[in-house]
């Protein structure tokens, strides 16, 4: 299905999720031991002006924690909580991911039937991936934003590389991303960034610290606005 034949509300839908993405500019992947901790890091990291949370199909029981984001980010504003789901790999994960309330769906690779189903239901489809080539074909199949992964093997140049010859590219690099580098990655044209264990870090979680995960969000969102030339 393309765009073209999606439904009006659908793609005005995911537009808006896309938008917003780009507007926060940072991504927390939410990869954790236990799915009742997922709820806590959330609300920490939206402390620290962290809202996009990404919570991987890896995390048992992971569905039950996006469903009780998902009526979190229902409470709130406008300012709330945007709901993804990750590590999604097939159709079938992204119909329930969408069924538990996420908005955005990603992917660590370009499975072309997860885009289609993510869309198909109203969320934005991030597809994962590594080359040109690879980067080309997602963004001409209809993902909405490209998930370059793992970027820690490419480094910001390459985005920059990239983007040379295709300024029309959504670029979220992830992996390799940290709040003390989040900022070259924007500055080389990414338009957000994700961000895992360096920001979302298990072992805090677990230690109950989540004033050091507020802190390092804040961190982020600093580094991501001076990369931008806004206030840091």
């Amino acid at each position: 299905m393309t765009a073209a034949t999606l439904p009006t509300s659908a793609l005005d839908e995911r537009q808006r999720v896309v938008q917003r993405l780009q507007a926060l500019g940072a991504v927390a992947v939410v990869r954790l031991n236990r799915a009742d901790a997922v709820l806590p890091a959330a609300r920490a990291l939206h402390a620290g002006g962290i809202s996009a949370i990404e919570v991987t199909m890896t995390v048992p029981d992971a569905l039950r924690a996006v469903e009780q984001l998902a009526r979190e980010a229902q409470a709130d504003d406008g300012d709330g909580l945007l709901v993804g789901v990750g590590s999604v790999l097939d159709a079938e994960t992204a119909r329930r991911a969408v069924d538990a309330g996420a908005r955005f769906v990603v992917s660590p690779v370009f499975e072309p039937e997860v885009v289609e189903e993510a869309q198909r239901m109203g969320a934005a489809a991030l597809a994962g991936a590594f080359t040109p080539t690879e980067i080309l074909r997602a963004h001409r199949a209809g993902t909405d934003m490209v998930k370059v992964f793992p970027s820690e093997a490419l480094g910001p140049s390459f985005i920059k590389g990239v983007l040379a010859p295709m300024p029309f590219l959504k670029l979220c690099p992830t992996g390799g991303v940290t709040p003390e580098n989040a900022g070259d990655w924007i500055r080389a044209g990414a338009a957000a960034v994700g961000l895992g264990g360096a920001l979302v870090d298990a072992k805090l979680v677990d230690a109950g610290d989540f004033a050091t995960l507020t802190e390092r969000a804040r961190r982020t969102v600093q580094a991501v606005m001076a990369a931008r030339g806004g206030a840091a």
